[in-house]
């Protein structure tokens, strides 16, 4: 069964497509960081417009690139949330039409689903049940997966996701957008224990994240650091002792979650876990404990096409199908499909 995942949750416009949930055939990413890098951050006008920009010629790119065409398309699979309402429904407006026109199924996903199912497009492949942390710019989440389609939220972040605050410390620095990949860089140069940033961990047992109190840390930290001309902690340092704090927390909560619900099985999901540092020091923080980890290729753990394909492959054969009044949903837990 040859499905079609389309992507638009944010800013990127996604399209990829997938052979019975298991085998890529394309992947094509249209990235928008050059249009929003000014900014510092998403602008969601601009996004809307650059998805209906793109959204055709990224579609007719993964046609391409598989030596498909819409004749050979089974089914659509698309992201209705969550995300930005006005990205959602490019793609979801695009994946009707092409439904309706095809006379094909429509499948809706949730995007946090699709992060979770993205690591069965590799070759090696967990075992149900384990644990999956979800973390990225708009999500730090950790879930207890039984099955496809048989997820338990465990913890979930009560503020700021990990990313964003991966951003806004980026952008405290004065280092540019997006902050992951250029934190992680700044960071392979400094000490990660230069500074002791607060860890939150909330109530004892808690698995929820926290990372508002440590953005304004560090906020309050780099004030000083430049008003005092400080030579001894360097911008490095700074970058390093952050991302540190945060690893640490991710690292902590995924660790009880295995333990809290007794599996032996984790996978990391999302843009943030591109990260090396977190990917290493989880590594080593497991290596004695029995646990095993999966996470996906670097390409499938930002937004991509392929995962919400696959999440609608096993949503197709258990008989879920969408109609044409499929719409957008800004906050859409996943607990909730």
């Amino acid at each position: 069964m040859i499905i079609l995942g389309i992507d638009t949750s944010c800013d990127d416009t996604c399209a990829s497509i997938v052979e019975d949930g298991k085998r890529l055939l394309s992947n094509v990413v249209s990235s928008q960081v050059s249009v929003h890098n000014r900014y510092g951050g998403v602008v969601p006008e601009l996004a809307s417009r650059e998805h209906i920009r793109n959204i055709v010629p990224v579609v007719e790119e993964s046609m391409e690139k598989a030596s498909l065409n819409n004749k050979d398309i089974d089914a659509i699979a698309v992201t209705v949330g969550p995300g930005l309402v006005g990205a959602l429904l490019v793609g979801i407006y695009f994946a009707k039409a092409f439904s309706y026109a095809k006379g094909i199924p429509l499948i809706g996903v949730n995007h946090l689903e699709g992060h979770i199912l993205s690591v069965f497009l590799e070759k090696r492949l967990p075992s149900f049940p384990f644990v999956a942390l979800t973390v990225s710019g708009g999500h730090t989440n950790i879930y207890h997966v039984r099955d496809f389609g048989d997820y338990t939220v465990l913890g979930r972040t009560l503020d700021d996701a990990a990313g964003e605050a991966f951003d806004k410390v980026a952008k405290l620095l004065g280092l540019g957008y997006p902050g992951g990949g250029i934190i992680e860089k700044t960071a392979f140069d400094g000490r990660d224990d230069a500074i002791d940033f607060p860890r939150a961990y909330l109530s004892k047992g808690s698995l929820d994240f926290s990372f508002s109190g440590l953005k304004t840390s560090v906020s309050l930290y780099i004030k000083k650091w430049r008003d005092r001309n400080d030579n001894e902690i360097s911008l490095q340092d700074i970058a390093a002792s952050f991302q540190a704090a945060v690893v640490d927390i991710l690292i902590d909560k995924l660790i009880a979650a295995t333990n809290q619900v007794g599996v032996k099985s984790i996978m990391l999901a999302g843009g943030v876990a591109r990260n090396n540092y977190l990917r290493n020091k989880l590594q080593e923080t497991i290596s004695d404990k029995g646990i095993d980890l999966y996470i996906p290729h670097p390409e499938l753990c930002t937004d991509n096409g392929a995962m919400i394909a696959v999440a609608g492959y096993h949503r197709l054969i258990k008989g879920y199908r969408d109609d044409l009044t499929l719409d957008a949903r800004s906050r859409f837990p996943l607990n909730q499909i």
